[in-house]
């Protein structure tokens, strides 16, 4: 079990900690779509083939997803901010690799040092939760979240206007400026977090994640040029399978694991991480078949005859409106809680994409769509983190959110590849180009509305948890419950989670503060997720005791300093059975 340690930062997070934390988020984002205006002139640009050239887009997507979780881990074990302030330098270096050269490998090289910086969102999460106080974390988690979207949406237009002006290298000495940017807005404003996880890094287990998840990637991204049944892509599917399952089971017997799985197997986490692929699908089929439907010339009957950087504007509203749903998020998810507000947001969602089956003939018609889609998407993105972290405790946040953020980034891979076939197969043949047609436009549009639909069932089986503007209205049943309610509305105390010995949550377990001279200073019960708060009266040393049902007494010694932050301690009960 892994604990914070006591040391604090050596200053309190100013107003400007969000906005900057949300820059680096728009920043690395920016990577993701930074080669969509140029994807089909790649392979005359690189002086190669198209499915060599896809690996400048593949790699990106590889790195990112092998280091947003191994990235998280880190920062929880060394330091987020450090981790962050690295993630950024790695993408920066990478950005200017691709800057100098035209040769394919060095691009590949360049582009999967760029995705190395993925692991700056949960990152940057994970520094929201420690640093921030409660009435400001939601507002804060939310747009940070949305900020992959954000910055996918701005950079097209950007790009594009680009492209379409100076030289296409202009592209990545942009994006290494920007990346400087956020480093030097990072180290003058973000202070580093005050939490530890103690433990050490587990090496075999990075390796065998890694291992695992690139086996199951490149059949996803690459199978539509190699062939769903072909030798590879099966061989390459079964490789992932097997692999995975002997990184589980490794990962279930390490004191010291990368990804808790037994924390990742609670439902709240893991219904939630199963709907984060759905929005990722959901996500990226708009960013596909929009742009394509927009350029494709008026003489198909159907292409609506745009230049690449309108289209580009036609679709940053997307972006933009996922920025700007990051206080409406905060205000619905403090009045009905995040799950409410990942319905909500999944509903908005299914209608935008409904509507938009009827709404592909013109310009403005896109503009529409995309803004619904924002607002949903935005709301769903933005629900996420809130759940991730209410479920783990602080120790674990980094690397939690970073599975999360992973997920979302499979979700991605999976819409790319299976709409990437849809078009494909739906194409039709126009001076020998195969160009898409609107039957496969809707039907992508259909594809993105099932998986939003799953993953709304998903969603809607998460536990309930309290409204927080309810707190203060509810009537105590006990003198304990009416003190877990006041401690609730206090930031100066200690917080955490009552756990067994396997890490499930113990609910209605008594947990007593006792002062330095052996007398009770606050008494509560743990919440149905074995959650507990207790506001301190005054600085210095305390005991934590703790007893459940079922379970052997703990006692535990913290030190609160006084500061305006709860002390994060989880309280892990001793398996044995005694008599209550």
């Amino acid at each position: 079990m892994t604990h914070t340690t006591p040391d604090h930062p050596t200053r309190k997070a100013g107003g400007a900690v969000v906005p900057v934390l949300a820059f680096a988020g728009i920043v690395v984002a920016v990577m993701q779509t930074l080669l969509v205006p140029v994807i089909k002139d790649l392979p005359q640009l690189l002086g190669t083939e198209p499915s060599n050239a896809t690996w400048v887009l593949t790699s990106t997507l590889l790195s990112g997803a092998v280091a947003t979780p191994i990235m998280g881990r880190l920062g929880d074990l060394y330091g987020k901010r450090r981790m962050l302030i690295l993630s950024l330098s790695v993408m920066v270096a990478g950005a200017l690799v691709s800057a100098v050269t035209s040769q394919l490998l060095l691009m590949i090289v360049g582009r999967t040092l760029q995705g190395f910086a993925m692991g700056a969102i949960p990152l940057g999460i994970g520094l929201m939760r420690d640093m921030l106080p409660r009435e400001r974390l939601a507002s804060a988690m939310a747009l940070m979240s949305s900020s992959i979207g954000v910055g996918g949406g701005l950079a097209l237009p950007a790009a594009a206007l680009v492209a379409q002006h100076t030289d296409w290298h202009a592209l990545f000495y942009g994006a290494a400026g920007l990346g400087v940017l956020a480093i030097g807005l990072t180290l003058l404003v973000v202070p580093e977090s005050p939490a530890r996880a103690k433990g050490s890094f587990d090496y075999p287990g990075t390796v065998g994640l890694s291992a695992g998840l690139v086996l199951l990637l490149l059949p996803i991204t690459k199978g539509s040029d190699w062939g769903w049944s072909s030798g590879t892509t099966l061989g390459l599917f079964g490789g992932a399978l097997a692999v995975l399952l002997l990184w589980g089971m490794y990962e279930l017997r390490t004191p010291a694991p990368l990804v808790d799985l037994r924390t990742t197997a609670r439902r709240e986490v893991l219904l939630t991480n199963l709907a984060s692929i759905m929005v990722g699908v959901s996500f990226y089929v708009v960013s596909l078949v929009l742009p394509q439907l927009l350029q494709l010339p008026a003489a198909t009957g159907y292409g609506l005859g745009q230049s690449m950087v309108v289209a580009g504007l036609c679709v940053a509203p997307l972006g933009l409106t996922m920025m700007f749903t990051a206080p409406v998020y905060a205000r619905l998810s403090a009045r009905y809680g995040p799950r409410t507000t990942l319905i909500i947001g999944m509903l908005v969602i299914a209608i935008g994409y409904a509507g938009g089956l009827g709404l592909m003939d013109a310009a403005w018609q896109t503009i529409i769509t995309s803004v619904v889609l924002g607002a949903g998407i935005g709301l769903a993105y933005s629900s996420l983190p809130a759940l991730i972290v209410g479920a783990v405790p602080a120790s674990e946040t980094g690397a939690a959110n970073g599975l999360n953020t992973l997920m979302r980034s499979i979700g991605t891979s999976v819409s790319s590849a299976v709409i990437g076939m849809v078009l494909a197969n739906t194409a039709q043949d126009m001076g020998g180009i195969a160009v898409p047609t609107m039957h496969g436009f809707r039907v992508s549009f259909l594809i993105a509305t099932a998986a939003v639909l799953v993953g709304l069932a998903l969603a809607v089986f998460l536990p309930r948890t309290p409204r927080p503007a309810q707190h203060t209205q509810l009537r105590a049943s006990s003198e304990e419950d009416a003190a877990l309610e006041r401690a609730q509305e206090v930031l100066r105390g200690f917080r955490g989670r009552v756990l067994d010995a396997s890490g499930a949550p113990v609910a209605r377990a008594k947990v007593t503060l006792i002062d330095r001279r052996g007398r009770q200073a606050g008494t509560t019960l743990s919440a149905p997720d074995g959650s507990y708060a207790l506001a301190v009266p005054t600085e210095g040393p305390y005991v934590l005791a703790a007893r459940a049902a079922g379970h052997g007494p703990l006692a535990s010694s913290a030190t609160h300093t006084g500061d305006e932050r709860p002390v994060e301690l989880d309280l892990p009960l001793p398996g044995e059975t005694v008599t209550a």
